[in-house]
């Protein structure tokens, strides 16, 4: 306490007296040499600690503190003699030479910190046992060049250490720094020279390549590695997926191809041609601008995988290509006689079929079966009435209540779900529910509302032109309907979709200034800051919006993510 309140001379008098009755206390100790420094007590500190040093003259830690007070003294020299017998002490236990090190940091003398680890190195004829700690050092003195040495010099402790944990210090070290990435490439290939049956510094240099945005680069260097080590592909295909982890989906689709050339006999042919099936269709799907010629390739690819690996009927795979058929292709019936098809194979899993039937009875609605798809879904609901599929079924079967009008019975099913155990289930169920009890006139005129209904279910089949014109139909002959707010946020859900994300602002911000009290206001604020953040990557229009959201409506449900969002983007923007 009196050390605090800067009373130095009644600190060196109360630990004086704890120092006597605790002298092993570390504690009390440190605090005793600490308050003779500051009370500038260099005799009576200097007279302890040669007293301690004759008395255990192997005790590192004395000689340090002796060197410390001598240095304040101004005794520039001898200090760093009493610094120099401190590390001298080290005896190859890995526990003192970490106490060294740790306290010479704690002064801020990384270079003895340093010292202390080469001299237990060179003591134990290990020059990578703290290769770790001692880039660490040269990374925070400055010395990039020798941190990054100093790491890659340890590699024969990659095989404890694992590659990744070398990653996350080099990303540490190199951040996207174009120059510094370099650095460490010039490094990495002068180590494969030199060493060039070592697997790691390959592998590192992959990495590096990729964080440059050099594909291509890291690439030929997968190819050659694989080649040398007769991988037979195994590392093309790890690439492949690696660059599908980074989004780089054309780089994965190449070493994908690249790993088929192996040949028809090649033992990862089918989840290789399987794995591509997932990133062109992905892609498709990312595409609003798609062309009808690109679909109907695609599908071809999928049938022709499926005949060659017939296994692949009761996989994801093939509710893939239903989902081709029946919402791009617009070919529903090849969709529902696939799904048919994979439901009543023999070593379909009961929780597969039960998906496969979900996504048959939505197709069934877009052939206008409505009750084979109403049917449908109560079978997966009876089949698994207390787990989250028979949820999933019942929420489908009150939203083709909703699409066909039938609003009291949908209403009355979505009410139950509210507080499904799925949360994404419960908060589409409420949203739902919400549009229907806030759209329901009180004269009888279900006309906008059905029509609006109509239009939702034609966005489900990607039917995106038609859904608009019956949309701008309601806000047209409707001006004065509850639905404006809910036709304003479709329509920023298309323009999103087509990426005309400043129209889609537009339609939000409408939202918020036309129905600033409706239900929908601090959803439409919410989304206007996502769009700014993931999509314009402009992270101030996002701070503030996230911060309107939370001005302007406490008790969203919105706020706390909206709040999350604010200490990530605009650390100084108030709460």
């Amino acid at each position: 306490m009196y050390y605090d309140m800067q009373q130095y001379d009644k600190a060196v008098d109360a630990y004086k007296d704890l120092y006597k009755a605790e002298p092993a206390n570390h504690e009390v100790y440190d605090g005793y040499i600490k308050s003779l420094i500051a009370a500038e007590e260099y005799k009576q500190a200097e007279k302890l600690l040669e007293k301690l040093i004759d008395q255990n003259p192997n005790n590192p830690v004395t000689r340090i503190d002796l060197g410390t007070v001598l240095k304040a003294q101004g005794k520039d020299k001898q200090a760093e003699n009493a610094f120099e017998e401190a590390i001298s002490k080290v005896n190859g236990d890995d526990m003192l030479t970490q106490l060294i090190a740790q306290k010479f940091i704690s002064m801020e003398r990384d270079d003895l910190a340093l010292q202390t680890y080469e001299h237990a190195t060179k003591m134990l004829h290990n020059n990578y046992l703290y290769s770790g700690p001692m880039s660490q050092l040269y990374f925070k003195m400055g010395n990039l060049d020798r941190a990054i040495s100093t790491l890659l010099d340890a590699s024969r402790s990659f095989y404890n250490r694992g590659v990744e944990e070398v990653k996350a210090t080099l990303l540490e070290y190199l951040g996207d720094d174009k120059k510094k990435l370099a650095k460490a490439q010039k490094a990495l290939i002068k180590k494969i020279n030199e060493e060039p049956e070592n697997p790691y510094y390959s592998d590192l240099l992959i990495w590096i390549y990729t964080q440059k945005n050099d594909w291509e680069g890291a690439f030929i260097q997968v190819r050659a590695l694989d080649e040398r080590y007769n991988e037979n592909g195994e590392r093309i295909v790890e690439f492949a997926r690696y660059a599908v982890k980074e989004k780089e989906y054309q780089e994965a689709l190449k070493a994908y191809d690249e790993a088929l050339q192996m040949g028809d006999d090649y033992p990862f042919k089918a989840s290789i041609i399987n794995e591509q099936l997932d990133i062109k269709f992905l892609l498709l799907q990312e595409n609003p601008e798609y062309a009808q010629e690109e679909v109907i390739a695609l599908g071809k690819e999928y049938q022709t995988f499926l005949d060659s690996f017939p296994q692949y009927y009761v996989s994801e795979t093939l509710r893939d290509y239903a989902k081709l058929e029946a919402q791009y292709a617009d070919n529903p019936q090849k969709a529902i006689d696939l799904l048919q098809k994979s439901i009543a194979q023999p070593n379909a899993r009961i929780d597969f079929a039960a998906r496969c039937k979900l996504q048959l009875g939505d197709y069934y609605i877009l052939v206008d079966r409505v009750w084979d798809a109403s049917l449908t879904y109560s079978q997966v609901d009876k089949d698994f009435r207390e787990d989250m599929l028979g949820e999933e079924a019942r929420f489908r079967n009150g939203k083709l209540a909703y699409y066909r009008g039938d609003f009291d019975w949908a209403n009355g099913q979505l009410s139950v779900l509210k507080a499904s155990t799925s949360e994404l289930i419960a908060n589409d169920a409420l949203y739902l529910s919400v549009l229907i009890t806030e759209n329901i006139p009180p004269d009888s005129n279900y006309l906008p509302l059905e029509r609006f209904a109509h239009a939702d279910l034609l966005l489900f089949q990607n039917k995106d032109e038609q859904a608009e014109k019956i949309l701008d139909s309601i806000a047209t002959y409707f001006p004065e309907h509850p639905l404006q707010d809910d036709i304003l946020m479709q329509q920023a859900a298309i323009a999103k979709k087509h990426r005309k994300y400043e129209e889609a602002i537009s339609y939000l911000k409408e939202i918020h200034s036309k129905h600033a009290k409706d239900v929908l206001a601090d959803d439409a604020l919410y989304k206007i800051a996502q769009i700014y953040e993931q999509n314009l990557n402009n992270n101030k229009e996002a701070g503030e919006y996230y911060s309107q959201l939370v001005i302007e409506y406490p008790g969203s449900t919105f706020v706390q993510l909206a709040r999350k969002k604010i200490k990530e983007l605009e650390p100084t923007v108030p709460l």
